[in-house]
């Protein structure tokens, strides 16, 4: 959103800047240590503070890369509709979110695979390829995985530390600390259920909305906007219009990422398209899909999603054109727009700017 944008920069700024004081800690390639053989070479030395440097370089390669910020918006959103200004502190505080996002992104791409991310290699790709060119030993894609899993827990690191060191005041911080840790648990919760449900086939309308819930409006919407309301010390009656507003526009917003996932052009998201159809991710379009099929619609999606063949994309993108699924995935859209523009209009009070661009991003992510 236009009116947004001088926030994004805002919070670019923090994560650049906080990126840049963690490359500045890498070791330098001179100092020595000593171990069992004696003091280590400076060649050795400087190798290691290569790695090192490949290391955190790759990982804000990702997070510079690209993002709407969205999560840390919506944190300074939930803090300012209090009425209380916005400072650097609270930007801040919200950037932090943009490191755990960075997180989920990092592991969520080990987890299906992916190629892309944000129209660049994915860390675990860029780590395998940097392993191949090196001609070091062992299998690349291993070590790219091996090195994902390691940046993802280091962003997770990171993001502590960023909201540690915020400005925010300490009792804000503690205040706030509940719904923080409750965000990464069932964001991390998300992630396993979007695993399971898979690995087991579920194709279940209920399903698809379980695994949203937990894994996309958590962490992106419901989670960020009420984690910022904490902070500033929102009351009952304005964080359960926060939770309202965030899970209808969360849903909204995962449906739109699913539609754009399997139909749009992958040079305007910057990452593949029909990944999640080959996966048989368990979809709300997919389950739409199912249940709008007849019996032997039914068994032959299953037979598509099942064989995990890149071929059967097309085929699969068909099936749900043909039994209505992308219209009325687009319709489910609309109407969760609408009942986050009702949780704001509850009579509980929001700052005027603030519901303004809060019902602004309801429009953005729901006219796609």
């Amino acid at each position: 959103m236009r009116e947004l944008e001088p926030l994004r920069s805002r919070v670019d700024g923090v994560l650049a800047d906080f990126l840049d004081a963690r490359l500045g800690e890498v070791p330098p390639g001179e100092a020595r240590t000593r171990g069992p053989g004696g003091w280590a070479s400076e060649a050795r030395d400087g190798h290691r503070q290569l790695a090192d440097e490949e290391f955190v370089s790759g990982i804000a390669d990702l997070i510079t890369r690209g993002g709407k910020r969205l999560r840390a918006a919506l944190c300074v959103l939930g803090w300012a509709g209090t009425g209380l200004a916005v400072d650097d502190a609270i930007v801040r505080g919200g950037a932090s979110l943009e490191l755990l996002h960075a997180c989920a992104l990092i592991h969520d791409d080990v987890m299906d695979e992916s190629e892309t991310r944000r129209g660049g290699a994915t860390v675990h790709r860029a780590f395998a390829a940097r392993h191949a060119g090196a001609g070091w030993r062992g299998e690349a894609g291993q070590f790219g995985v091996g090195a994902a899993i390691a940046a993802g827990d280091l962003c997770l690191v990171w993001a502590d530390r960023l909201l540690r060191e915020s400005g925010l005041p300490a009792a804000a911080v503690e205040r706030g600390r509940p719904v923080y840790d409750a965000m990464r648990a069932e964001t991390i919760r998300g992630q396993y259920l979007d695993l399971v449900a898979q690995a087991s086939g579920w194709f279940e309308l209920d399903d698809a909305l379980t695994v949203a819930r937990a894994k996309t409006a958590a962490c992106t919407t419901t989670g960020p906007l009420r984690f910022g309301g904490t902070l500033a010390g929102a009351g009952a009656d304005l964080l359960a219009a926060y939770e309202a507003y965030g899970l209808a526009l969360g849903l909204a917003f995962q449906l739109r990422d699913d539609l754009l996932g399997a139909f749009a052009d992958p040079a305007d998201t910057g990452k593949p398209s029909g990944d999640d159809l080959r996966d048989g991710k368990c979809t709300v379009l997919l389950a739409e899909a199912y249940q709008r099929l007849d019996s032997a619609g039914r068994r032959r999606l299953r037979l598509l999603v099942g064989s995990g063949s890149q071929s059967a994309v097309d085929e699969i993108r068909m099936l749900m054109e043909e039994a209505g699924a992308r219209q009325a995935v687009e319709e489910r859209i609309k109407g969760l727009g609408k009942q986050a523009v009702e949780a704001l209009s509850s009579g509980v009070h929001v700052d005027a700017g603030v519901r303004e661009s809060l019902v602004g991003l309801v429009a953005v992510v729901t006219e796609g």
